[in-house]
């Protein structure tokens, strides 16, 4: 059962099904599930079916996608499920726009994700007005974080999350949770209403020091959760001390929050790789 004085909400990151079930067995409980391209790709049924020298339509994809995030909206009914929309380095705001109401729509607690891009955060605007929720991932800066901000005023609660992704940040030598201490502290000059996903999560070590900052949610692949269910699900003591290994720090920016989003500099490396690896992953799927 979910500790009595844990307040960041778990979420399950993967594409399947049996991992949710098993989960939600040695947990007790779940709060939510994220999916995107790649882990749809390494569904078990997506990849027999690869094995067995067939692809799917484009319509089939969708429709594979949509029966997924089905079965794991009933398995978590009163938690959250992020549904990637496909995106590359040419798809506009409008067409992932386009894409995010028919996802939304699959599922009645849907949160629909987007690039923390240009084209993601006209489509964040815009899902925004049109009463969506959304999850804006890949997210690897300070500035993105303020843009996800400043795109999305007017939403309530539990409406925007942004996904800085820490594991990846950690491959090139920074520290990614000082990207998680950083936003947590700017946000709290805000009105509250974006929540802080902590994603590419690769070890306890990034969990626990997660839930010692406060980030208010955590997604983290099977391995991890199934590891700190098997050691009674502690959380981290109040003098938790995190061992960065040398990584380089990531230091605080002083933003404004009430700047235009398109003040910011949104553009990161890392952004760019992570669609082209998303992007690869779904079209590998699809004759």
């Amino acid at each position: 059962m979910r500790p009595s004085n844990l307040t960041t909400k778990i979420f399950l990151d993967s594409g399947d099904p049996g991992e949710t079930k098993e989960i939600i067995q040695l947990l007790g409980f779940l709060d939510g599930q994220t999916t995107n391209p790649t882990l749809i790709s390494k569904n078990p049924d997506a990849q027999k079916r690869l094995q067995e020298g067939k692809k799917f339509t484009r319509e089939e994809i969708y429709g594979f996608y949509k029966n997924v995030v089905t079965e794991v909206s009933n398995l978590i009914p009163q938690g959250s499920i992020s549904i990637e929309v496909y995106s590359d380095a040419n798809t506009t705001g409008d067409a992932m726009f386009s894409q995010g109401k028919e996802m939304f729509a699959w599922i009645p607690n849907a949160h629909v994700k987007y690039p923390t891009t240009s084209a993601g955060l006209q489509a964040a605007e815009n899902s925004i007005k049109a009463g969506m929720r959304v999850n804006m991932t890949l997210c690897f800066s300070q500035d993105q974080a303020a843009a996800v901000y400043a795109a999305t005023k007017g939403a309530t609660k539990g409406q925007v999350f942004v996904s800085p992704f820490v594991g990846r940040l950690d491959d090139i030598g920074e520290n990614g949770m000082d990207l998680i201490k950083n936003i947590l502290d700017m946000y709290q000059k805000g009105d509250g209403h974006v929540e802080v996903l902590t994603a590419s999560v690769r070890s306890m070590e990034h969990f626990m020091y997660a839930l010692h900052l406060g980030s208010d949610i955590i997604t983290a692949p099977y391995k991890v959760l199934k590891e700190w269910a098997e050691k009674g699900m502690e959380l981290p003591p109040a003098n938790y001390f995190y061992n960065h290994d040398g990584l380089r720090p990531v230091s605080f920016a002083n933003l404004d929050l009430n700047e235009p989003w398109t003040g910011f500099n949104i553009s990161h490396e890392l952004t760019t790789k992570g669609i082209e690896k998303f992007s690869q992953d779904w079209n590998a799927l699809v004759a």
